[in-house]
């Protein structure tokens, strides 16, 4: 497997002193478009999260990019997450605020001062998500799709190597959700960014292939669909 960005092995993660997950061993390379499948609470979310270090590593050995999540520094968090573009179903957009305000809030939070390299970044993101005439709006004037699409443009914003999706289409009709599926393709594809995406939607990874993981049991084992 050509550079492989994310490798765990015999890695367990637990959740309240639970263990949701065990004896994981993954191996993903850049560019890969990879679903985590399996029922709620499964493990899908928790595997999401320590990808980011909001869940820590129970034991194991686990990495991304260059960091060595099990023995991660408190220090060096932020600096992951400004790698690693997370996408949320419950889209966490401010609601006090435009999108471009959104996104403008973000990149200061990560250090961008420069009003106008600012500005150029977002447009550049709200572009490449098909929002560049819709940037004015605050969230609640825009559909569930439209913030959707605002929420991976935050997530590209500091051109990360991965995008996390977690269950990016579970608030949004399925013609909506195909349409946000296409879009996380289209960014792994002329990017070659990374995309983990979470789902419990079958239709949609026979649609869009990719990599398919299946979380059951308390175990991880990539799977194939048959149509």
């Amino acid at each position: 497997m050509d550079n492989v960005i994310v490798e765990y092995s015999g890695v367990s993660l637990s959740r309240d002193r639970n263990i949701i997950l065990q004896d994981i061993n993954v191996k993903i390379a850049e560019g890969d478009f990879v679903y985590l499948i399996g029922k709620v609470g499964s493990g899908k979310s928790t595997f999401l999260k320590s990808l980011y270090h909001e869940i820590p590593i129970e034991s194991g050995e686990a990495s991304i990019l260059e960091y060595q999540l099990d023995s991660l520094k408190n220090k060096q968090i932020p600096y992951l997450r400004r790698k690693v573009g997370i996408v949320f179903q419950d889209f966490q957009l401010l609601i006090d605020r435009t999108a471009e305000k959104n996104l403008e809030f973000v990149l200061r939070a990560t250090g961008w001062k420069n009003k106008e390299l600012i500005k150029i970044r977002i447009d550049e993101v709200l572009t490449q998500v098909g929002m560049q005439n819709k940037g004015y709006k605050m969230p609640h004037e825009l559909s569930g799709g439209e913030q959707q699409r605002i929420v991976i443009a935050r997530a590209l914003l500091n051109s990360p190597k991965i995008i996390l999706a977690d269950e990016p289409t579970g608030n949004l009709d399925p013609e909506t959700g195909n349409q946000i599926v296409e879009l996380l393709h289209q960014i792994s594809t002329i990017d070659g960014t990374t995309v983990i995406m979470s789902t419990h939607n079958y239709a949609i990874v026979q649609k869009y292939p990719g990599r398919i993981i299946k979380c059951e049991d308390g175990l991880m084992n990539e799977v194939k669909i048959s149509k």
